[in-house]
């Protein structure tokens, strides 16, 4: 059973959830939806239409993203990491990195802030 896409204050707590089901793809884009969002960090889904990307950036803690459909290049300080459903990778805090779609996929991208920030 698909579970509705619901708007980011919805409680998904104590459901069982593919996430897949959670974001739909849309042509041309990228879209995403915070599943969690606190104060020491965030958990957000995203959706990439292949060709689609996020361009290079840092910041200022580690963040892990997970493939849970399709397949993903990553770069990390100028080196690429090519990712399919089922993988995982952390990209270090404060090293550049960015995001290409090479085929369309989705990813959960989970953020855990410092207790210091």
């Amino acid at each position: 059973m698909e579970i509705p896409l619901k708007t980011i204050g919805d409680d998904l707590t104590s459901k069982i959830i593919n996430p897949q089901e959670l974001i739909a793809y849309q042509e041309g884009a990228v879209v995403s939806r915070t599943i969690i969002k606190r104060k020491k960090g965030t958990v957000t889904i995203f959706a990439f239409d292949k060709g689609e990307g996020l361009s290079e950036h840092t910041a200022p803690f580690d963040a892990m993203v997970q493939i849970i459909d399709g397949k993903a290049e990553i770069i990390i300080s100028g080196q690429s990491y090519y990712l399919s459903s089922g993988q995982m990778i952390i990209m270090p805090a404060n090293k550049p990195h960015a995001l290409k779609a090479t085929d369309k996929f989705k990813m959960i991208l989970t953020m855990i802030r410092d207790s210091e920030e």
